[in-house]
């Protein structure tokens, strides 16, 4: 694992974190994580990684599925971490660490399933951070993987070129192999539709304009799930 790799990610998370950009995740990813919240099948019991969990939106959604469990949110920003903590002072089945997906400050066979949103992309090696996941996840165990950022949809390629950090822009293909090389079984895909309303123009500076915007969306994210045997 690159540290200069790991040390650009950190200080750029700890950036969007000052710029309050943590609170916007919520929004601008609820449209395609909704549906996999579904999937889960999560028992009030049940202890939950989340990856990647910045200020800790998804996280505070876990815990209301396992009340009587644990949610434990990984984040490789410190500043990511404080703000997700300050957010979650009154759930106390939450606890917020400092990490990196490649080596995960946790016991093994721990949790009955990870959950990563929008973050997978930007590991430093996503081979070791799934062999982590796999690592500390429970015998039948469940990993789910959920990225707007893969090598099949076409529409986000020009991303690489505008984030400031290194990516991994790899095919479904690839992240199921990764996955396979893990110790994974049961490993399968499918794309989450994003069916939030587009605008008529758009200006930001990730999209062409709101007729790729609109395709993107159509296309969905790629969600991996598999199992721990």
């Amino acid at each position: 694992m690159s540290e200069s790799h790991s040390q650009s990610l950190r200080e750029e998370f700890n950036r969007w974190a000052e710029a309050g950009r943590g609170d916007g995740m919520e929004q601008d990813h609820l449209p395609i994580t909704l549906p996999v919240l579904s999937q889960l099948s999560l028992r009030a019991t049940d202890n939950v990684l989340d990856v990647g969990c910045g200020s800790g939106w998804l996280s505070r959604r876990l815990a209301d599925l396992v009340p009587d469990g644990r949610v434990v949110g990984l984040d490789i920003s410190d500043q990511m971490v404080r703000l997700a903590r300050r957010n979650s002072q009154e759930r106390d089945q939450i606890l917020y660490i400092n990490g990196e997906a490649g080596e995960i400050p946790w016991e093994s066979n721990f949790f009955h399933h990870a959950i990563s949103v929008e973050s997978a992309y930007y590991w430093p090696d996503p081979a070791a951070a799934l062999k982590e996941l796999h690592r500390v996840l429970r015998p039948q165990g469940t990993a789910w993987i959920l990225i707007n950022y893969y090598r099949d949809n076409t529409h986000c390629h020009q991303w690489g070129s505008l984030l400031t950090v290194p990516t991994h822009l790899l095919a479904a293909a690839e992240w199921e192999g990764l996955f396979r090389a893990a110790g994974f079984e049961q490993i399968g895909q499918q794309r989450v539709a994003d069916d939030s309303p587009t605008p008529e123009k758009y200006s930001g500076r990730w999209f062409r304009d709101a007729a790729q915007l609109r395709a993107f969306k159509a296309e969905g994210a790629l969600l991996i799930r598999a199992r721990k045997s």
